[in-house]
């Protein structure tokens, strides 16, 4: 696996010299012969395997070689910088540093030759282990775009399971003595337990058996409270994890009292009776009727848990694996397979023994292929021999890894980074991997996290099953769980890479690049001070990522925390340090030269920025978000030349001092909870590429400089008043893709300014608005309209009949609006009529129409 990591980094290092931004970099300080030479070293370099301690060392180098051509990348943006707007220090202090361009060719020169020696002795070493050359570009894939328009749960996912899933809901739907009833479903990894499970769930006629229904990823260790926490979100949608587990208990207790509930523990590994018991124990509180079902792959665990016979699921038929890979492995406009592929995936589904995940991933993965010998390598693999010594299907899974594209491998790695069956959002990893220099941006126009999202479906070929994507209005907001094989494959091939973490890890493995704090680890810490001693080793200095988990305690980033991370991580390029409770952020920030993510969010008692931020040249992603007491921004941000992505909150009413009207590449701009602003910029403005503003519990009236906005095409407003004057008006802008209107009571003169974006506008959306009594007049010139999203607008009383003229419109959304919700109800609808039309329509939560388009 380690080679996998070798040539995704190899390969990144030469992609990098290759870059037009490098390049300019390397004329600057005339590097040209020593980068052709490392250049030419690094292309014999990838074509050779190697033995594990031999990659391990390769890899090291690689990472070495990166680091110096980023920081030559990094010292070329800071002359760009200090060339436009002058220099910080005095020239006299900077004549002596790093800056000067000879003392850095020097320094450069010798870091370039000391990595060539080194890559020089080990391509020789190559011999020793009679090592063959190869194409790198054998390892790169391009993916066919495969058009499949079902749901998570259909039948091309879930196959022949109609027995199975009537046998448990007969089992639900029976009389049981006690409060409390459990029915285990029992089978080997892959098998379809959860996707069993959710058919049940999702039944029309379990539904109506049931008050509540509850659903809940068990922790591998049975954690006790984040089991709690987990079951009180879902029936709530409240997040409780900053409460004790006394304080959850009660709200558990109280939430399910003398209410029918079904519950799915899903995916429980762990055979602790004893936490079980205790659990149990709160879970009667429920009303006479109540049941749970429970999947999982240990009998054990099904004979402690179940008060009925364990459900055992067995594996397809081989018809049916048939027909399940024929979908996922040939093209369906192909009339007929061509015959010798057909035989061989004949011979693979054999071998996959009925396991519905296995079938999926290699049908996927052939999916790609059109060569016979890709399939017979698949089919004659010794891993088969590995799956049926271990009765285990992750050796399978390997196999789609093994043939993803090298760029891919890296990104599916830090899968790994996240808890078990949490939520992942797709910005936040976008930004994890561009931080890692493992996505770059094309074009100007392509978004970070509609990146992410395409990555996110390529990264496991058989995503459907695997990434389960839950998408909002915008790609920036989607979110998706990761199959729980998946993430144990993403632990394996990531050992080398990635670890999890505590506060109280003593050590880290030396090739380890990033670490990824656990969210349940982080109770019950020995370490007073909240610095882990792996922070204090040598070891750290090689991170280039730390990630904390979403929702920590907010005593977790201590000022000494920040402060270790700073100081002795040199090469970071992600930095998250939510949430924290330090006052003030090192003025050695600056020393982070190869920093592009920066997360400060949430942070109740930081009051300022040190100048020395503004020093962070790579710099791409800032987040300031809910730091309440932030009373000024850096006067110099302007030098932030690198930013595409700024978050702030802050106490200040003008940010015209502080030079983000400057920043020409910002493309993603939010302000929330600045109570106190009043003016964004006057006068100049050059922010031509910011594509999406979005503004969030901000008082105001807040003036906006729409005149120069002219690439903006995402605009959200929520509990925030602006300044509308005639000009304002007037320049309101005019390409407009999205435009979401919440809490608001301009919200008809904002409609009203949308005139001008009628070739442009896809999206709208207004939630709980009261304001809102008509649909304009204009909706019916917006052809270009796919989606409408209505929510809470009570006094919206009818559709227009203009809508009936809107034919690319896909989705409606009416949810929660009174008078109107009852209009468009469908046949007896007054309004029905004119939105019959529409593929998909959710009515107050409901799906009342919801066909393909």
């Amino acid at each position: 696996m380690a080679e996998s990591f070798l040539f995704s980094v190899a390969q990144g290092v030469l992609g990098k010299i290759a870059s037009p931004a490098f390049q300019e970099a390397i004329a600057i300080y005339s590097f040209e012969d020593q980068i052709h030479e490392l250049k030419n070293t690094l292309a014999a370099i990838t074509a050779n395997h190697s033995l594990q301690l031999w990659l391990g060392r390769l890899r090291d180098v690689l990472y070495d070689a990166e680091d110096v051509l980023d920081e030559l990348e990094c010292e070329a943006l800071r002359k760009r910088v200090i060339s436009r707007y002058g220099g910080v220090k005095k020239k006299v202090h900077r004549f002596f540093s790093l800056s000067n361009p000879v003392i850095l060719r020097a320094k450069i020169s010798h870091k370039i030759k000391e990595i060539r020696e080194t890559l020089s002795k080990i391509s020789l070493e190559k011999n020793q282990f009679h090592l063959n050359v190869r194409n790198v570009d054998d390892g790169v894939v391009q993916m066919r775009s495969r058009e499949m328009t079902y749901s998570f749960i259909n039948t091309l996912d879930v196959v022949r399971r109609d027995i199975d899933k009537q046998k448990i809901i007969e089992i639900l739907m029976r009389p049981y003595h006690k409060n409390l009833s459990v029915v285990p479903i029992v089978g080997i990894g892959g098998m379809g337990k959860t996707a069993l499970a959710k058919l049940v769930y999702n039944d029309d006629n379990v539904k109506a058996q049931f008050e509540s229904q509850l659903w809940v990823c068990v922790p591998e260790n049975f954690d006790l409270k984040k089991t709690i926490e987990g079951i009180i979100k879902d029936a709530t949608s409240q997040s409780l994890s900053n409460l004790d587990i006394q304080q959850l208990q009660t709200i558990l207790r109280n939430t399910i009292k003398d209410k029918k509930f079904l519950l799915v523990l899903d995916d429980v590994w762990s055979n602790n009776r004893n936490r079980w018991e205790e659990l149990k124990a709160m879970l009667i509180e429920g009303a006479s009727g109540s049941k749970i079902i429970v999947t999982t792959r240990s009998s054990k665990v099904a004979s402690i848990m179940g008060t009925h016979l364990a459900h055992n699921l067995k594996g397809l038929s081989h018809e049916d694996s048939m027909a399940l890979f024929k979908k996922w492995a040939f093209d369906e406009k192909e009339k007929q397979p061509h015959p010798d592929l057909l035989d061989i995936g004949n011979d693979i589904v054999k071998k996959c023994q009925g396991v519905p995940l296995l079938v999926k991933t290699l049908g996927s993965v052939l999916y790609t292929k059109d060569e016979k010998w890709h399939w017979a390598h698949i089919r004659d693999s010794e891993t088969w021999k590995l799956m049926k010594e271990e009765e285990d299907v992750l050796p399978i899974l390997k196999l789609s890894y093994d043939h993803l594209p090298l760029h891919l491998k890296h990104c599916f790695a830090t899968l790994s980074l996240f808890d078990k069956g949490s939520e992942i959002y797709s910005l936040e990893l976008a930004c994890i991997w561009r931080a890692l220099g493992l996505i770059s941006l094309t074009g100007e126009e392509v978004a970070l996290e509609d990146i992410a999202v395409e990555y996110a479906n390529e990264v496991v070929p058989f995503h459907k099953n695997c990434l389960k994507m839950r998408s909002s209005f915008d790609s920036m907001f989607s979110s998706f769980k990761v199959h729980d094989l998946v993430h144990s494959l993403a632990i394996i091939v990531a050992q080398d890479d990635c670890s999890r973490v505590d506060l109280d890890t003593a050590e880290i493995f030396e090739g380890v690049r990033i670490v990824s704090f656990s969210g349940v680890s982080l109770r019950g810490i020995s370490n007073s001070n909240g610095v882990p001693p792996f922070l204090r080793k040598p070891t750290s200095k090689r991170l280039r990522a730390i990630v904390t988990p979403t929702g920590a305690d907010d005593r977790f980033i201590t000022r000494e925390f920040a402060r270790t991370c700073i100081s002795k991580c040199n090469n970071l390029r992600y930095l998250d340090l939510e949430p924290g409770t330090f006052e003030k952020l090192p003025s050695s920030i600056c020393n982070l030269k190869h920093l592009r993510t920066l997360i400060i969010t949430n942070n109740n008692r930081l009051k300022k920025l040190p100048n020395t931020i503004c020093d962070l040249q790579s710099l791409q992603e800032l987040d300031l978000g809910g730091c309440s007491e932030l009373c000024d921004l850096p006067r110099n941000m302007k030098r932030l030349v690198s930013l595409r992505y700024l978050v702030i909150t802050t106490r200040q009413k003008n940010l015209q001092d502080t030079g983000i009207q400057y920043l020409e590449n910002l493309q993603f701009f939010t302000l929330m909870e600045c109570q106190n602003l009043e003016v964004l910029f006057e006068g100049t403005c050059l922010l031509t590429r910011l594509q999406r503003l979005v503004i969030v519990d901000c008082g105001g009236p807040i003036s906006l400089p729409f005149m120069e906005l002219i690439g903006l095409h995402t605009l959200c407003i929520r509990n925030c008043k602006l300044m509308l004057t005639k000009e304002n008006k007037s320049n309101f802008p005019s390409n407009l893709h999205v435009l979401s209107i919440s809490k608001s009571e301009q919200v008809m003169e904002l409609l009203q300014c949308l005139d001008k974006s009628a070739c442009t506008l896809e999206s709208f959306f207004v939630i709980d608005c009261p304001g809102l009594t008509v649909l304009p007049e204009w909706l019916s010139n917006h052809t270009h309209l796919r989606l409408i999203r209505l929510i809470a607008c009570r006094y919206l009383l009818s559709m227009p009949q203009g809508i009936l003229s809107l034919t690319a419109l896909k989705k409606l959304w009416v949810d929660n609006c009174g008078e109107l919700s009852k209009r468009c109800r469908p046949t007896a609808g007054e309004d029905w009529p004119k939105i019959a039309h529409i593929p998909k329509i959710q009515l107050d939560e409901k799906r009342v129409q919801w066909t393909e388009y």
